[in-house]
């Protein structure tokens, strides 16, 4: 007996990712779009397709996503970045789980497989990157976070054999305005454990940090791209306390 799925994609300019991926979830019973109004051609290349849109304010990752779990009119849910690929042993994988007639678990933990600057990554602490997307609805819901949101579930949790691929990487300019983004996101997040900000932060935690992804982590061995990956995680870290520090001065 085949289980009816939805797939859910939330979106804001993503008009180079969104049209693939479409294109490879098809099979699935339903394709909700969730966009926050996007700019650029992403609204276009979903009309153009049998996925159903939405467009909603984006609030936070959390918050967006789990609003949209609620749309689905399925049970089964398998959430989705625009930037994210199923391979063919994936999608055949999860053809199989929803066949089942049993559900032996909430959700499932998939693996990724992170691409950056054209590179596939295999280190720089990337090695067991994995993310909660295949779901059961009335079982999971996202936590409250910011940075890092992940499922929260009232029964069990499985792993599925094959990896989805993470492209995450446009261009240097659009990672770094991401990576501020999501440093602003964590700086929400730490807020209220952090009184004061000190060179600990400033200056030790970036350089722990790159040190444990590109010396303890390997990702050396990534090459230029390892280097460059380690580089801008680490200036991340930087930002966040930076901006802690300054939301700590603003509330003063």
């Amino acid at each position: 007996m085949k289980l009816p799925l939805t797939v859910i994609i939330p979106t804001y300019n993503e008009e180079e990712h969104i049209a693939d991926l479409l294109k490879q979830v098809t099979w699935a019973d339903e394709v909700i779009v969730v966009d926050s109004f996007s700019t650029d051609a992403t609204v276009e290349l979903v009309q153009q397709t049998t996925a159903k849109l939405v467009q909603r304010t984006y609030i936070g990752p959390a918050d967006q996503k789990n609003w949209a779990i609620d749309q689905a009119s399925h049970n089964w849910v398998l959430i989705l970045d625009a930037d994210e690929r199923l391979t063919t042993p994936l999608m055949n994988e999860l053809k199989e789980i929803v066949t089942q007639p049993v559900l032996e678990h909430a959700g499932y933990w998939i693996y990724r497989q992170n691409y950056f600057m054209g590179k596939k990554i295999k280190y720089c602490g990337l090695q067991r990157d994995k993310v909660i997307r295949l779901i059961q609805r009335d079982l999971c819901a996202y936590n409250n976070k910011q940075v890092h949101e992940e499922i929260e579930s009232s029964g069990s949790i499985g792993f599925l054999n094959h990896k989805l691929e993470h492209h995450t990487y446009k261009n240097l300019a659009h990672f770094l305005a991401k990576n501020e983004r999501y440093a602003l996101w964590s700086a929400q997040d730490h807020l209220p454990n952090v009184k004061r900000v000190t060179s600990w932060h400033l200056f030790v935690k970036p350089v722990g940090r790159f040190f444990s992804q590109y010396i303890l982590k390997r990702g050396f061995w990534d090459g230029q791209a390892g280097f460059i990956f380690c580089v801008i995680m680490a200036w991340g870290v930087f930002l966040r306390y930076a901006k802690i520090k300054e939301l700590l001065e603003d509330r003063r």
